[in-house]
């Protein structure tokens, strides 16, 4: 059956069913389900539109702050390309079946325009009835919505198929994704596109989150080990089991309320949890209180001399201490003397110079900072190139601009370090320009990385207001670059 002839026949059954007459066929029980908890929530089938519940800059707000702008560029990548040549347009809501992110065919989108099917609105179920991101939320999986399928009669010119996405972590929903056109443009494989779409964005996020959890593991183990002998384990944020050491059985996860102390573990035991910078220490009752650890503080960032912060002691760093430290706090598992070498020198690198400059470095530091066999920071170290990464890993760019100061140690000719330097600038350059928000290219255009960048003051005389000042700075930089 063409799509024309499938829209006349389901608006037939349409009438027959909300005018109360016995239908020849029946709905299709998603459908007929869709409609029942449609109908329940009061929603009007001749409503215009949803309401658009944000404004624009509410919904930046949203936007930097949810969990699938991680995997914005995957998705698109996936469907925007698709949904151009189609004639349709690529939307990814929230939990709450707010569209955050809309893109695809101009023409597709002025039409949707008219039915508010725009950024900001809300098409979840209990607003504009059945559809297929609000329906695909409420059921918890992929869904087809076609026509007169809609409840609100002015969506059936429209024909959508959409896919939830779940937290890996916790199984939640985080939102859909949704591939939405008109009648014409209908295709049986919209519903395995969006799927699969779905699914690579979760296993992308799963990437990511695996990536994190050895992060955390590697950056908080010591306070497992600080237990000596007696059991305990290491928890994510979330509950996770990451790591536990002689402790007879644990589930994979354990609920950890707020503000709580004790916890139960599932079997009559009671278990002591303190709460660590990320996560948590789990520890049985009458085991110790780890001991308290060394703090270092690293600031290797921008055009200035690097600084290490032992214990509030702040201590100017030449470039090769700061290089080796640099080193050990992107691998936080450790490096050994030749592996330290391969990073800093390349080929022509000598053990024996590494092992003498550790020496030095472990004597200027103090105690309780840098450990052997393999080098590695054994303080509570933060730094602020690990924060700008975790900031961008996370989605959130205003952030890492806020801790962006410039390239990571800009005079280091460290391979390794080289090859971090790029992959940070590049990343946190292409995030920016891809925001096509003024304020945050602006502040990247502040920084040291950004001051020069042809192409982001060519977007930034395209992204600011007219009437604003800030263009006769852009004009004049964009002069001196272009010269």
């Amino acid at each position: 059956m063409d799509a024309p002839e499938q829209a006349r026949r389901l608006a037939g059954l349409y009438d027959d069913v909300l005018g109360g007459n016995r239908p020849g066929t029946e709905p299709r029980p998603l459908v007929a389900a869709s409609w029942e908890r449609s109908l329940a929530a009061a929603v009007d089938p001749e409503l215009d539109a949803p309401p658009v519940v944000v404004d624009h800059d509410t919904l930046a707000i949203l936007r930097e702050n949810h969990p699938l702008r991680a995997v914005l560029p995957v998705l698109r990548q996936t469907l925007t390309s698709i949904a151009d040549e189609a004639s349709h347009i690529m939307i990814i809501t929230d939990a709450q079946g707010m569209i955050l992110w809309r893109e695809g065919a101009a023409d597709v989108k002025r039409t949707a325009d008219r039915i508010a099917l725009s950024e900001g609105a809300v098409w979840s179920e209990d607003q504009i009835g059945t559809n297929g991101m609000g329906t695909a939320l409420a059921v918890g999986g992929p869904v087809q919505i076609h026509s007169a399928e809609h409840l609100v009669r002015r969506i059936h010119e429209w024909t959508c198929a959409a896919a939830p996405v779940h937290d890996p972590d916790t199984g939640k929903l985080l939102g859909a994704v949704d591939v939405s056109g008109p009648l014409r443009t209908v295709h049986p494989a919209m519903v395995a596109l969006v799927t699969a779409a779905a699914q690579l964005a979760e296993g992308q996020l799963k990437v990511r989150m695996a990536a994190a959890d050895e992060m955390l593991r590697a950056r908080n183990m010591r306070h497992l080990m600080a237990l000596g002998d007696a059991p305990g384990a290491l928890l994510t944020p979330t509950g996770r089991v990451l790591a536990v050491q002689p402790l007879e059985w644990l589930p994979d996860r354990l609920v950890v309320p707020d503000g709580a102390d004790r916890i139960d573990l599932g079997d009559g035991r009671e278990g002591i949890v303190e709460r660590l910078d990320e996560g948590y220490l789990l520890r049985m009752p009458g085991t110790p209180v780890r001991r308290a650890r060394q703090s270092l503080r690293l600031k290797l960032l921008g055009s200035g001399q690097p600084i290490a912060v032992v214990g509030g002691r702040e201590i100017a760093l030449t470039l090769r201490p700061a290089e080796v430290l640099a080193l050990l706090l992107l691998q936080p598992t450790g490096l050994t003397a030749e592996q330290l070498m391969l990073q800093l020198y390349g080929d022509e690198g000598n053990p024996t110079t590494v092992r003498a400059e550790m020496h030095r470095l472990r004597n200027l530091l103090g105690g309780g900072v840098l450990d052997t066999k393999p080098y590695r920071i054994i303080a509570d170290v933060t730094g602020d190139v690990t924060e700008v990464q975790t900031a961008l890993r996370n989605g959130d760019l205003p952030k890492a601009l806020e801790l962006y100061a410039g390239p990571l140690l800009a005079r280091s000719d460290a391979p390794a370090l080289r090859s971090e330097r790029d992959e940070l600038d590049a990343t946190i350059r292409r995030a920016a320009l891809d925001t096509n928000d003024a304020e945050l290219l602006w502040r990247f255009a502040q920084t040291p990385t950004g001051a020069e960048d042809l192409e982001l003051f060519e977007v930034l005389q395209r992204t600011l207001a007219r009437t604003d000042s800030r263009r006769a700075v852009v004009a004049a930089r964009l002069a001196r670059l272009v010269d």
